[in-house]
């Protein structure tokens, strides 16, 4: 008999064991899991996010070639009228035919003015040998008069068909430009000269190179010789292989002077067939850009603009990869809980089996010393069975409430702080596209700056939901009550605009309240927002804005004139999921209130001329 009670000893110590390795198993294995899924999460949001990326880098670099093809044409067809116009010209045909000096000074003078007024680089008269009698640079040093000009092609090809078109090295200027040719004619029709405009780029090319952000653009002709380009260390350079033979008759004819036509130093990116690698002048690292490439119209050359990727990439991956996190953060915060609400459930249902097995083993055993209390015990086991239930009712409800609060505090936070820096983001960044597209790049890069502090405030937003457990200090101290809103009206000033929502401010600049700048920010921009929409149906709106001092306090009024809040809104306003809107969760006020709450103010509403939210704070010593 002594026997069994070791047997029961021995056994005790792996039945505890037991359990407790397998839990650790367990929860080791959750955590590999879940490592595994951040890690997929954070790939797919970084191949995702290149994707994007790349696809609106593609769409804004197919656009700027678009606009700059039309900048180059206009410029181009503007100056194709010049020779045209000339070449009927009475005092042209007087010069070529009568040769006398003091016309060919004259037309000299006109040249000259007729260049500066059209901006041409320079307007020249040949006769019939090629020989320049008159030009719009002569008394200069680079005076074309008494240069021979009868082997260029823009001579030749105009005296045989009556106009030409020739980009080409020039060989006394020693720069590049269009040649536009036309052929002179007498009143018999004999051809007496040809009267040429040299277009140059020099003012595109400058304006290519000012963009606020470093796009090259170039230009290749037939042979995809670069002829016009945003970087000079590109000029003349081939953008594809041109043939031994070609490059020849081309290296002879010195259209593009004594330059050996070398190939650009482009080589494909993986990732795309438009993506290049491409190292800029003055850089030792190559860059990648998504190459676009349009032809101009009316003549046979094509437009290339190299957009980089690295920014856009960069900013897009950065964004995905904290998305995904969060994303994937929440997921497991929700599982984690899901399963710690199941197992103990099971362990609870466990102990519950547990005691009815010792119970039913202590009745079986007393069974005797226990009939006369029969009826006794039976009421005993009713009652036990009832709180029991309700034991486990409360439970269900406590757990329900509290996932329900984690739910409500993660939606408040990715809703109410992440959604306004966004919208503003879209806001200004469309305002950009605007400025770039008016060719005002100060007011531009103004509205690329704001983007830039509004993701570091997405950023900052973002760390604090890293983790449940562990909340970081808030920084609470002196605020300037008018910079605060300054601050606010930079965000929403589009949209009260957009409204034409007629604002009236008064803030005294002594006004200093402590609290955190930044969620104090939060609470007016959710008032704010609130106010537009309510005055959306008005005709005339009006927000009012007025911060004042009163027993040591500061209050700041938010009062618009729209309808105002219904009796049975007012009376639950601050309450959970209490909303006058159709979509609203009715989180945001109550956000608002817990937020003033941590700086030891207050948030209180009424109705005057529409409705009004007042907020005090306390004065900063």
């Amino acid at each position: 008999m002594s026997e069994a009670p070791q047997g029961d000893i021995s056994r005790a110590p792996d039945t505890g064991r037991r359990p407790a390795t397998r839990r650790l198993r367990t929860i080791l294995a959750l955590i590999a899991g879940g490592l595994a899924i951040l890690a997929g999460l954070d790939r797919l949001a970084v191949y995702g996010a290149n994707r994007w990326a790349l696809a609106q880098v593609d769409a804004e670099a197919a656009l700027a070639a678009d606009l700059r093809v039309t900048a180059l044409r206009s410029e181009i067809e503007k100056q194709r009228t010049l020779p045209v116009v000339l070449a009927q010209d009475p005092d042209v045909r007087a010069a070529l035919q009568q040769g006398d000096a003091a016309a060919l000074a004259l037309l000299d003078a006109k040249l000259k003015a007729l260049a500066e007024a059209t901006r041409a680089g320079v307007i020249y008269l040949m006769n019939d040998a090629g020989l320049c009698v008159s030009a719009s640079n002569a008394g200069t040093p680079l005076s074309f008069v008494g240069s021979d000009y009868s082997f260029r092609p823009y001579f030749t090809r105009a005296m045989a068909e009556g106009g030409a078109e020739h980009f080409a090295f020039g060989t006394v200027s020693l720069h590049p430009g269009l040649y536009l040719s036309r052929r002179v004619d007498g009143p018999d029709g004999k051809p007496l000269g040809v009267m040429v405009v040299k277009d140059e780029f020099d003012a595109i090319e400058s304006d290519w190179r000012r963009l606020p952000v470093p796009t090259p653009t170039f230009v290749t002709d037939s042979h995809s010789i670069v002829i016009i380009t945003s970087v000079p260390a590109w000029r003349f350079k081939a953008a594809a292989p041109i043939p031994t033979d070609q490059r020849a008759a081309i290296r002879a004819s010195l259209q593009f002077g004594d330059a050996p036509l070398e190939p650009l130093a482009f080589t494909p990116a993986s990732g795309g067939e438009r993506l290049v690698e491409a190292t800029l002048p003055g850089t030792h690292a190559p860059r990648s850009f998504v190459e676009a490439q349009a032809g101009v119209p009316t003549t046979p050359w094509t437009l290339h603009v190299l957009a980089p990727t690295g920014p856009a990439v960069n900013v897009a991956t950065t964004a995905g990869r904290s998305i995904a996190v969060l994303a994937g953060v929440v997921g497991l915060g929700i599982g984690g809980l899901f399963l710690s609400l199941r197992t103990r459930r099971r362990e609870e249902k466990a102990r519950q089996a547990e005691t009815r097995r010792e119970l039913e083993e202590q009745v079986e055993n007393r069974t005797a010393e226990l009939k006369s209390a029969n009826d006794q015990l039976k009421a005993e086991m009713v009652e036990r069975r009832r709180a029991r239930i309700a034991l486990e009712a409360l439970q269900d409800e406590l757990a329900q409430a509290t996932k329900l609060a984690m739910l409500g505090q993660i939606a408040a936070s990715i809703a109410h702080e992440v959604n306004q820096p966004v919208a503003a983001i879209r806001v200004f960044a469309d305002n950009a596209r605007t400025f770039l597209d008016q060719g005002q790049p100060d007011a531009a890069g103004a509205n690329l700056s704001t983007i830039a502090a509004l993701t570091e405030r997405i950023g900052a937003i973002t760390q604090e939901l890293r983790a449940f457990a562990r909340k970081p200090a808030r920084e609470i101290g002196p605020v300037p009550v008018a910079e605060a809103v300054k601050g606010v009206l930079g965000l929403m000033g589009y949209r009260l605009r957009e409204h034409d929502i007629a604002l009236a401010l008064d803030i005294p600049a002594t006004l200093v309240a402590r609290a955190d700048r930044g969620r104090l920010e939060q609470v007016l921009v959710n008032l704010i927002q609130n106010a537009v929409e309510a005055m959306a149906e008005r005709p005339d709106r009006r927000l009012r804005i007025v911060a004042a001092r009163a027993d040591g306090a500061i209050t700041l009024t938010v009062a618009d004139n729209g309808p105002g809040l219904p009796p049975e809104v007012m009376a639950a306003l601050f309450m959970p999921f209490t909303t006058t809107k159709p979509h609203g969760l009715g989180l945001g006020l109550v956000i608002c209130q817990d937020i003033l709450r941590e700086f030891g103010g207050t948030l209180a509403a009424e109705n005057r001329a529409g409705a009004c939210f007042i907020i005090t704070l306390p004065e900063a010593s």
